[in-house]
Parts: structure tokens; C-alpha cells; sequence
């Protein structure tokens, strides 16, 4: 098994503990599914199989080479080893993945194709090629090598690149109706879900964020929010000098507007990629999760490494929830994940009232 599938089977074991769902009627194995992706998948594999073949030949290829290659070889070894025979489900679209996997997850569930969904991303990237691919693109973080806790820094003026972080994001959704009938403990509610695209640059997003605007409108058009509802956001944030400052002016359009605040100092933004780095295809996952707890504990989560905000000429004046935690009621959030080739999403999370 591919070690992000690892990483998904531990995550899902762990989310489908902590809700108590555990089916074995025929009825709830079917109405369960699972959607979990991945954006790089198993790399290790490819690079090891590629030098493998190249020196030895056909004789050295695995029979097991292309199922630990496949991406939704995670989403089909959980649906295996539970028996789950719902949908079986696999989003790859880069840094989006976990978000995209959690909202279509969602959006089966709305459209009656399952009552439960395992949802997430898993995420096994930290090898030698890809730090050299991000490397090459100038992505990642060189300027703190002497002190690499400090690397991962959204939002402060010293960013300077992203930091390769890996592993596992899962959630158990469900059907409101049947999560209350099993008496299921409800963290949140999801209450939107919205998508966009750049249509501008492979890597690069458009300066004024735009399209961050549009997947975040999307999301509360969706949960039938006003953007003065939002408490809080889980910024993707990754610590670039460009992501930041694009999915900053983004956030200020929508929560500044004539509907929401007058003053940025109200708008609470935080990433938490200072904490865990950048989990790629699994950050989405991972994020909704803190998103989840932050409306549930009434907890934002903190910005870690914030120093000092962006310079002046990017206008970073919202409340970041600098190096500490805020306690602070949260109703509603939005969690954003944007990846490569300009696709974006947005989550709307909300207190069960």
C-alpha cells in the first residue's frame, strides 16, 4: 500500500472512531462512501520503479506497481477495508484536493447518493524530487534553513516560500436526519461549498484574487450567508509573497463589502500552515478539520511566525491571530484551498444550532 494510502486508512480509522459509525447492515454499507484524494500521490513509487526499470528492466517492475500509483487507490482501500459500498470517489486537483473532496462529498450526500461520507486528502510528498520540482519553481522557503521552525510564516513581510509538510486529513459527513437519529456528536454543519478558476497563469494567482473572491462567494451564496455572518477565516495562506497578499486583498473584498465590516481589524483571518506547513492535496482536509474545531471551541486557531504583517503596500491590517490562539465566538467560517492550473474552493462551515 502507498504510504499517502497509509496515511488515509490511519486518518479514516481515527474520524470513524471519534463518530461511533461502525455499519454492518447491508443498508448502511451501501449508504456509506468514501472520497478521499490526493494531489501528488505516490511519487516515491514512480521514481523508484522508473530507476528500477531503467537499470534491470520489465523483471524489476512490481505487479503491485500501478495500484500503489493510483490516486484513488486511498479512497478504494478505506471503501475495502470497511466494506463501504457507496460512492468510492477520488479528487486530484492539486493544493484544492482536500477542500474539492470534502464538498463533493457533501454534495452526494445533498443529492441523496449517501447518508455517511468519509471525506479528505492524504499526501506523501516529502521526497527528494518533489523538493527539487518546487525547488526549481521557486516555491519553497530558503531564507530560514538555519532555523526551520521559523521558515513557514503566512502573511509576515519575511515570506518567503512554502514548506513541504505531509500526511492525512479525514472527517465523517453526514445526512443531518440520520446523525441526529443515531444521536451522532454534530462539530458543525457544512453550509456552502463553492469552486472557482483563475483562468489567468499554471501556478501564479491573479494579483487582486480574484478568483479567491469567486469560490468564497460561491461558498456563502451556497450556505445563504451575508459575508457580515463570517467570524472567521482559514486562509490558504501558504507563505508565498504573491498567494498571501492575492488571497488577502480577495478576503478584504468579500468581508469589507457593503454587507460586511467597515474596519479590517474585525475580520479574523488565520493560516495555519505556520504550524503544519504546506500538506498539498491533504491541506484542504486538514484545515476544514481546524476550521471545524475553531467553530465548534469557540478557538482561533493562531498565524505561528507572525512577526510583523506584510508591508504596507499590501494592506495587511485584518486581525491574523498572530503566534496565539483568540478565544472568540465563531458561528460561521470559510476555509480556502487554491492549487495549481488557478482552481479554487471555498468551504462554508457553521455551528448546529
Amino acid at each position: 500500500m502507498a504510504l499517502f494510502a497509509q496515511y488515509a486508512i490511519a486518518s479514516a480509522h481515527e474520524a470513524l472512531e471519534d463518530a461511533g459509525w461502525h455499519p454492518t447492515s447491508q443498508k448502511d454499507l451501501e449508504a456509506t462512501g468514501v472520497s478521499i484524494g490526493s494531489g501528488i500521490g505516490n511519487l516515491d513509487e514512480a521514481y523508484n520503479t522508473s530507476v528500477a526499470f531503467d537499470k534491470g528492466g520489465y523483471k524489476k517492475v512490481s505487479p503491485l506497481f500501478v495500484p500503489r500509483l493510483l490516486i484513488n487507490l486511498a479512497a478504494g482501500h478505506v471503501s475495502i477495508r470497511y466494506g463501504f459500498k457507496g460512492p468510492n470517489h477520488a479528487a486530484t486537483t492539486a493544493c484544492t484536493t482536500g477542500v474539492h473532496a470534502v464538498g463533493d462529498a457533501s454534495r452526494l450526500i445533498m443529492f441523496g447518493d449517501a447518508d455517511v461520507m468519509v471525506a479528505g486528502g492524504a499526501e506523501s510528498c516529502v521526497h527528494p524530487l518533489a523538493i527539487a520540482g518546487f525547488a526549481r519553481a521557486r516555491s519553497l522557503a530558503t531564507d530560514w534553513n538555519d532555523n526551520p521552525s521559523a521558515s513557514s510564516r503566512p502573511f509576515d513581510k519575511d515570506r518567503a516560500g512554502f514548506v513541504i509538510g505531509e500526511g492525512a486529513g479525514v472527517l465523517v459527513l453526514e445526512e443531518l436526519e440520520h446523525a441526529k437519529a443515531r444521536k451522532a456528536k454534530i462539530y458543525a454543519e457544512v453550509k456552502g461549498y463553492g469552486l472557482s478558476s483563475d483562468a489567468y497563469h499554471m501556478t501564479a494567482p491573479k494579483e487582486d484574487g480574484e478568483g479567491a473572491y469567486l469560490a468564497m462567494r460561491s461558498a456563502l451564496r451556497h450556505a445563504n450567508l451575508k459575508p457580515g455572518a463570517v467570524d472567521y477565516v482559514n486562509a490558504h495562506a501558504t507563505s508565498t509573497k504573491l498567494g498571501d497578499a492575492a488571497e488577502n486583498r480577495a478576503i478584504k473584498r468579500l468581508l469589507l463589502g457593503e454587507e460586511g465590516r467597515q474596519n479590517a481589524s474585525h475580520v479574523n483571518v488565520s493560516s495555519t500552515k505556520g504550524a503544519v506547513g504546506h500538506l498539498l492535496g491533504a491541506a484542504g482536509a486538514v484545515e476544514a478539520i481546524f476550521t471545524t474545531l475553531a467553530i465548534h471551541n469557540n478557538v482561533l486557531p493562531p498565524t505561528l511566525n507572525l512577526e510583523s504583517p506584510g508591508d504596507p503596500t499590501e494592506e495587511f491590517n485584518c486581525n491574523y491571530v498572530a503566534k496565539l490562539p483568540q478565544n472568540h465566538t465563531v458561528n460561521a467560517a470559510l476555509t480556502n484551498s487554491f492549487g495549481f492550473g488557478g482552481t479554487n474552493a471555498s468551504l462554508c462551515l457553521a455551528k448546529y444550532h
